[in-house]
């Protein structure tokens, strides 16, 4: 008979258990649907061991739950409601779930009272927003049996521990600001080589000897001073700058000087001679008649000038001009876009390197979880199911970080190509991942400052200017011109009877008119006409380009700056998660599922960690870009 009370009082405390876990999960979301348990945990109040309640942890937290339902899970499936005072007859539970973990091989804690597998403590109370899950410090995960290798570029704080300091609104300053990079200069040894036309032939010529960590600053002033387009463009303002000397040669006259040495016999003169000397005279009294040859010296020198030309000079020498001022703007395009695409190179190699990292984190979480399965296994608790999931997720996780290594080596070399560095030397990022900067500028006034800035939309005033110019030299070809020309010559005779030098001048003044040419000058003013109109649709298009971009890296950056707070937070409560899955795992009451699935997100949340903090970065970037880059000025 005591037996069966016995079992009766079980059974009805099995059913107040039961009533009490199933109220807690049957909460329903403002749709109306039932919760899981893994949307619930975000509401609800934390999940604690039982060993935190009676070691004083809960004495300790802010926390005050006013129910607390205990549930013990024994072998057989049964749950019963216990006192504080039974549970407390547990020490060997307890001192499990407080043993910090084994480094060499996972243990499974044992019960010790009525084959119970773990204790758990359900709060009802909600948490206050104190102890939030922004507050909190989520515990670092320690990998077993296996180091993690070193992260080819080392955070300046690990995403396990996120920072707490990120860009926060505050009132906007007049001028933007950014947070500077190594000023050290980068080495020499990284310059391209002096002769553009040297290639490698062997092997050992091309193959990598060493990898140059390198900070933004550097890379960019390695990109300045090695990059081969930037070189193009600067060449061809130096051609520009020599085709303006040439427009300019116009306003002075042109000299030239002219000489020549002459000797010449007359084919008339010999002929003539001739017959003379066959002449009955010449035969008569014996005379005779010669041709001799004659040398001379002749010397010129001719000035010419164009007085008036209808403005055709002027005009070549103001769109020569105009082309300078056009060449130099492309250099500042060419400058401040390699800035930018630096920049971009340089986040994405940082973004690689953090994936390989993340990865190389995940790959060991996976190994702990194998590990984990593999000894529940073997102590009769865990499946072969469980086993070969954990399998599965080391494999996935281990092929993330095969393909996160390949895209680092990928970033590398893009960012050495950009550099134009030597053969055989590759670069990473030294610099630590973190927000660069803020930018205090509303974007009314941003936007005004890139109208001011802008190159591109300079560029195209530019282009108009060299279009009118070019038209007026168009229909100069209808006016008149009007030239003068003057010349001294010289002149030496080595022959008698006269071996004396003559001299003498000319002066000239010239005009012409070619007032009827077939249409042909009205033909070349049309199409520098249409030129015109040409350059100023694409003023308003670069114009709507400039705001646009402005407007988007403006964007862009605020929805950024919102992500690192978003994902930092969500960074520690994924750590204290899994760190809950594990301890419900080991415990028995945990699934691998929810093991794996807290995985997930950790590496998820880490990724998206990075993935904010790099958007940020490029949103910075790009607006500076928008402006010109005057922050870096």
């Amino acid at each position: 008979m005591k037996m069966f009370l016995h079992l009766i009082q079980v059974g009805v405390g099995a059913l107040i258990a039961f009533g009490s876990v199933g109220a807690a999960y049957s909460q329903t979301s403002p749709s109306g649907q039932p919760q899981k348990r893994s949307n619930l945990a975000a509401q609800s109040p934390p999940l604690k061991t039982i060993a935190a309640t009676f070691e004083g942890e809960a004495a300790s937290t802010p926390t005050k739950p006013v129910t607390i339902v205990r549930i013990v899970q024994t072998f057989g499936g049964s749950v019963q409601k216990v006192s504080a005072e039974r549970a407390k007859k547990v020490p060997s539970l307890l001192a499990e779930a407080k043993k910090p973990r084994s480094e060499t091989k996972p243990t499974i804690a044992q019960p010790s009272f009525e084959g119970a597998k773990i204790v758990e403590v359900f709060a009802n109370e909600p948490q206050k927003a104190s102890d939030s899950a922004v507050a909190q410090t989520p515990k670092p995960v320690t990998p077993p049996r296996s180091t993690p290798l070193p992260p080819s570029n080392p955070p300046a704080s690990s995403p396990r521990t996120p920072a707490t300091t990120t860009p926060t609104p505050g009132t906007p300053t007049p001028t933007p600001t950014t947070s500077k990079s190594d000023p050290t200069p980068a080495p020499a040894y990284l310059n391209s080589p002096a002769n553009p036309l040297l290639f490698p032939t062997r092997p050992d010529e091309v193959r990598l000897a060493g990898t140059q960590l390198i900070s933004l600053q550097q890379a960019i002033e390695l990109s300045e001073r090695n990059n081969r387009d930037l070189e193009v463009v600067r060449l061809q303002l130096e051609s520009s700058r020599a085709a303006l000397r040439e427009a300019q040669a116009t306003l002075y006259p042109t000299v030239g000087l002219q000489s020549s040495l002459n000797r010449s016999q007359s084919a008339s003169g010999d002929i003539s001679a001739k017959v003379q000397a066959q002449s009955p005279q010449s035969q008569l009294f014996g005379a005779s008649s010669t041709n001799p040859p004659s040398t001379s010296l002749s010397g010129a020198i001719q000035l010419n000038y164009d007085i008036f030309t209808s403005g055709r000079n002027s005009a070549q020498r103001k769109a020569a001009e105009r082309l300078v001022r056009a060449a130099e703007l492309t250099v500042e395009q060419t400058r401040e876009q390699l800035r930018l695409d630096t920049t971009t190179d340089y986040y994405n190699l940082q973004s690689a390197n953090e994936q390989v990292r993340i990865n190389q984190a995940a790959v060991i979480n996976a190994q702990r979880s194998l590990s984990d399965t593999q000894a529940q296994e073997r102590a009769g608790l865990g499946t072969r199911f469980d086993v070969l999931r954990s399998q599965v997720q080391l494999a996935n996780a281990q092929q993330q970080l095969t393909n996160a290594i390949a895209t680092q080596g990928i970033n590398r070399r893009q960012l050495a190509v950009r550099l134009s560095l030597p053969e055989s030397l590759n670069v990473s990022t030294s610099d630590p991942v973190q927000p660069a900067g803020t930018w205090g500028l509303p974007i009314e006034d941003t936007i005004v400052l890139a109208y001011k800035n802008r190159a591109e939309l300079e560029t195209q005033l530019v282009q108009r200017e060299v279009s009118e110019q070019q038209r007026r030299a168009a229909l100069a070809a209808l006016g008149p011109t009007v030239s003068a020309t003057a010349s001294y010559n010289l002149l030496k005779s080595f022959e008698a009877p006269v071996k004396d030098v003559g001299n003498g001048y000319t002066l000239a003044l010239q005009a012409q008119w070619n007032f009827f040419d077939g249409g042909a000058a009205q033909a070349r003013a049309a199409q520098q006409e249409r030129n015109k109109e040409i350059a100023e649709s694409r003023f308003a298009q670069s114009r709507n380009n400039v705001r646009f971009q402005v407007e988007q890296a403006y964007t862009n950056l605020q929805a950024n700056r919102a992500n690192i707070d978003t994902t930092t937070t969500a960074l520690g409560q994924a750590a204290e998660a899994l760190r809950l899955a594990r301890l419900r795992f080991q415990a028995g009451v945990g699934t691998q599922t929810d093991v794996i699935n807290a995985e997930t997100d950790l590496t998820r949340a880490e990724g998206n960690r990075v993935s904010a903090i790099i958007g940020y970065n490029l949103s910075l970037a790009q607006l500076q870009r928008a402006v010109s880059n005057i922050a870096a000025r």
